[in-house]
């Protein structure tokens, strides 16, 4: 997680990175353990208000010819490797999510944890709201609400995602859930009221990895993805 023009300027970002992030993931049509500090199913009408902050990862339809494989299962295959229980877990999901497909899930799990580290950073809580569990948000609330109360900030650049791979997946009951390995690099620093650092270093680029789980109701026609859990 008046107007003025630094207000407009704010919204126009907004309205820039949500087409951005639209763009990247697509739509559907309908047919188809607490966190750390890195620096130190929500109803209908909370969707509608968060829909800037949307996690949306599209499919497409089993159409290869008999005896070869589809886009889909080659993608499985290669995120796969030689881990049996991956694949299985990911064709799960296939099975009972047609839109579902792994390479765009991918690209909009990295997208989705920039905003997350980012919101994170700045103490955005509406735009971390939409992406989150509500367990995973309340966590995260807290956190931001002591650095508050402190007094400090964070002073944060993202230098980008070296690298994330899909680590597990798989179905529980109707949730469909996958857990990412990100690991990527930032410079960060807490600064106190007096705008003294207190922890990290705004001269020093740092490797940060991460772990997190995704999820969302295979039976939701509501395509979004939220975080449910985080590690290190």
């Amino acid at each position: 997680m008046e107007f003025d023009l630094f207000t407009l300027f704010s919204f126009a970002a907004a309205v820039f990175v949500f087409w951005k992030l639209r763009s990247v993931l697509g739509t559907r049509n309908g047919s188809e353990r607490p966190p750390y500090d890195p620096y130190a199913k929500t109803d209908n009408a909370d969707a509608n208000q968060e829909a800037d902050n949307v996690v949306t990862l599209p499919g497409a339809k089993r159409n290869a010819t008999e005896g070869e494989k589809s886009s889909n299962e080659q993608a499985i295959d290669a995120i796969s490797g030689k881990s049996k229980s991956l694949k299985q877990g990911l064709t799960a999901i296939w099975s009972r999510d047609p839109a579902f497909e792994p390479n765009q899930f991918l690209d909009g799990a990295k997208m989705a944890y920039e905003m997350i580290v980012t919101g994170f950073a700045d103490g955005d809580k509406r735009a971390l709201k939409g992406l989150l569990s509500k367990e995973v948000y309340e966590n995260f609330e807290t956190v931001i609400n002591d650095r508050s109360g402190r007094g400090e900030k964070v002073q944060a650049s993202f230098v980008g995602i070296e690298k994330a791979d899909i680590k597990a997946a798989g179905l529980s009951k109707d949730d469909a859930q996958i857990t990412v390995k990100f690991v990527s690099q930032m410079i960060s620093a807490t600064l106190d009221e007096n705008d003294e650092v207190v922890e990290g270093d705004l001269q020093e680029v740092a490797e940060i990895i991460d772990v997190w789980t995704f999820a969302r109701p295979v039976k939701s026609r509501d395509p979004n993805w939220k975080l449910v859990a985080t590690d290190e």
